[in-house]
């Protein structure tokens, strides 16, 4: 017989909603905003290092684009807060976040994944692999947060800026932060496949059916 397991709370699947919203909007309008100074170098004499794509971009000018990035910020950064929050008061962290017990997990699952090797035996909701993609994740969230802090007030936060390395640093720093997000993108939804729809469906419902040996008297 089949049972139903709790697997994702509801505040943990609301922030990954948010989160799965904010981040292509916070990268299309961050191109357009980046389109504006296409470089990292000196202003003068300006050498474009790369001009976006228009239909990768939103806003269609600098002043609408911050709009956007704004906005969805602070949706990301408050999603982002509850979400470690919740982890931390509730103890679920321990079945996200990388810890050292983790790191002789990555290989075999690795081994499994891209070099079709056998599956190793699985105890807990998320394998050691996944684990590493989503401390990682959070970690560059949270870079693209700080960074983006810094570079929406550079004054009020000029010893944020200078431990950056500068505000052109920290432009490179949040761009980086923003690569690294979307290089998670596909390898997420990659692990997503994998794991069938039952793993897709959890984070909608927050439970997944299980097989179950019980019976009923």
């Amino acid at each position: 017989m089949r049972a139903a397991r709790m697997e994702h709370p509801a505040t943990v699947r609301v922030c990954h909603w948010l989160t799965a919203l904010a981040i292509p909007i916070l990268v299309a309008s961050g191109l357009e905003v980046f389109a504006a100074f296409p470089s990292f170098g000196e202003k003068i004499p300006e050498r474009a290092l790369f001009e976006p794509p228009a239909m990768l971009r939103l806003g269609e000018w600098l002043g609408g684009a911050l709009q956007w990035h704004f906005a969805f910020a602070w949706i990301l950064t408050t999603a982002g807060i509850v979400y470690v929050g919740y982890q931390l008061a509730s103890g679920n962290y321990v079945q996200v976040l990388f810890t050292s017990r983790d790191v002789r997990g990555v290989w075999p699952m690795v081994r499994h994944y891209f070099l079709f090797g056998p599956k190793p035996e699985q105890h807990e909701i998320y394998n050691s692999l996944q684990k590493l993609a989503y401390t990682t994740a959070i970690a560059l969230g949270l870079a693209s947060v700080v960074t983006g802090l810094a570079l929406y007030k550079p004054v009020q936060l000029s010893w944020l800026v200078f431990a950056l390395g500068g505000f052109r640093l920290a432009r490179v720093w949040h761009f980086m932060a923003m690569c690294g997000l979307v290089a998670f993108i596909p390898g997420h939804l990659l692990m997503v496949a994998l794991h069938g729809w039952r793993g897709f469906a959890a984070m909608w419902t927050g439970t997944r059916s299980i097989h179950s040996s019980r019976t009923t008297p």
